[in-house]
């Protein structure tokens, strides 16, 4: 089997022929490494490789399936985990160069699940400087190229976990999703992203910004994602806002009829600037929920006009704790994110307090307004790859810090819990993809799911690879 055949097989498939014997742990983790080396100098998707780790488990997986030992779901299948994820036998270095070779002492409650059931673990995947913007670039590691065009914004701040789903380095990548991380590398990458709802994931350590990070898949296809959140979905005592329900089969439920549900569409919030092409493609996409049954309505969204202000507020102010940094490290870190962090360095408790009011009714009215929708299908960033060293596509206006202008469809679904989707739905005249976001009701991870997968039998994009 070649390399690029071994890259892009799904991990459904793969755990199928592992357990029945038909392909070999240890020759299939030989191909998809040699297949790394040869691509990941141009791509930089990994913050660490742990090759010589992942060549052991191999040889382990494949020592335990020869014995007849009990194996798990993801026996010998190889997987990667964002670099803000603690895991003991790698560095988590948060994309700066404040922690670099950084050392955790356990592994984080996802990386445990995901052993638990035989994965191999392949190593850290970049992320953008303490998950600051929605550019594939840290001071630690450099530019993370988008596999669809090198030097590109590839997203972030799961930035290298997107671009190594597209590259085919294999088929399960952890992401994680404060204001768009999952999403905006799927989309910006061609791949398939949850954002599961709060909780669904256990987060460890739970992050500071006001219960806003969702932990969730970056796979090609919506069966790998639904079997990934599987593993890791679930209760833990580390995590205190986990939810107290256990997974449910979603990979078995994933095939379900849309007639009839009610599916909202807005080509901009209301507050959003959206470039032509990108906008065009999404309205083509969601239209096509038509053919499925459902019925699609462009609807107003109310709700929104709050996002921007209550979003720049926060995204700032949950950064200001890094201004303790400063006196060493303001040099070496990423220009806008000192700009972002410095931006807020004035606000009291009591606007802080003032403001997280507003949030709520914010979310309450999120939350009121999906009580007459069964989705909602919105651009999931409104903009295509540009190049990554840019914080802003030329033609937008320049800021120093402020990179959410391109990504107001993100946020919201952070604040108010909601499980949401990026779906690949076509490609701009350059060759750069573009994604469709699908929301559903807090808790309705599995009907996002079962949307993602009618629209993918419906306009499959798995077979798309790019040249590399």
């Amino acid at each position: 089997m070649d390399p690029e055949t071994i890259g892009f097989m799904p991990a459904v498939e793969l755990a199928e022929l592992i357990r029945t014997k038909k392909i070999s742990p240890v020759e299939y983790m030989c191909a998809l490494l040699a297949r790394i080396a040869v691509l990941e100098p141009k791509l930089n998707a990994f913050a660490h490789l742990a090759a010589d780790r992942a060549m052991d488990d191999a040889k382990k997986a494949e020592a335990a399936l020869m014995s007849g030992a009990p194996i798990g779901r993801l026996h010998g299948v190889p997987a990667t985990i964002k670099d803000f994820v603690p895991t003991k036998d790698m560095p988590t270095q948060r994309g700066s160069k404040i922690f670099s070779g950084d050392q955790s002492i356990e592994d984080a409650p996802v990386v445990t699940r995901l052993r638990g059931e035989g994965a191999i673990i392949l190593g850290k995947t970049t992320v953008s400087e303490f998950g600051w913007s929605g550019v594939s670039r840290s001071p630690l590691t450099g530019i993370t190229s988008n596999p669809w065009k090198i030097d590109y914004n590839a997203g972030a701040s799961s930035a290298g976990a997107g671009a190594a789903a597209a590259a085919g380095y294999g088929p399960l990548h952890q992401g994680g999703d404060g204001a768009g991380s999952i999403r905006m590398p799927a989309h910006f990458s061609g791949v398939f992203g949850l954002k599961p709802s709060f909780g669904r994931v256990p987060c460890y350590p739970l992050s500071v910004s006001d219960m806003t990070t969702h932990m969730g898949p970056i796979t090609r296809t919506i069966a790998d994602s639904a079997l990934m959140l599987e593993v890791m979905a679930g209760p833990h005592f580390l995590d205190h806002t986990s939810l107290e329900a256990g997974p449910a089969n979603y990979l078995a439920r994933l095939r379900d009829s849309l007639k009839g549900r009610r599916i909202a569409y807005s080509p901009d919030l209301g507050v959003a600037r959206v470039d032509t092409e990108v906008a065009k493609l999404v309205k083509a996409a969601a239209t096509r929920f038509e053919e499925l049954g459902a019925i699609v309505e462009e609807a107003p969204t109310p709700w929104a006009k709050d996002g921007p202000e209550l979003v720049r507020f926060f995204w700032s102010a949950h950064m200001s704790r890094l201004a303790r940094y400063f006196p060493e490290w303001e040099a070496e870190m990423d220009p806008g994110l000192v700009a972002c962090v410095r931006h807020s360095e004035n606000v009291s408790v009591a606007r802080y307090q003032e403001m997280r009011q507003r949030k709520m009714a914010y979310v309450s009215n999120i939350h009121r307004w999906f009580q007459d929708w069964d989705f909602l299908l919105t651009p999931s960033v409104s903009v295509a790859a540009f190049p990554a060293e840019k914080l802003m596509p030329d033609h937008w206006p320049s800021h120093p810090w402020d990179w959410i202008m391109w990504a107001e469809f993100c946020y919201p679904f952070n604040m108010s819990w909601n499980p949401a989707a990026s779906v690949p739905c076509g490609f701009t005249r350059a060759g750069l993809p573009v994604g469709l976001q699908i929301v559903g009701k807090r808790f309705d991870d599995l009907g996002v799911l079962q949307a993602s997968a009618a629209f993918e039998q419906l306009q499959p994009w798995a077979d798309k690879r790019p040249r590399l």
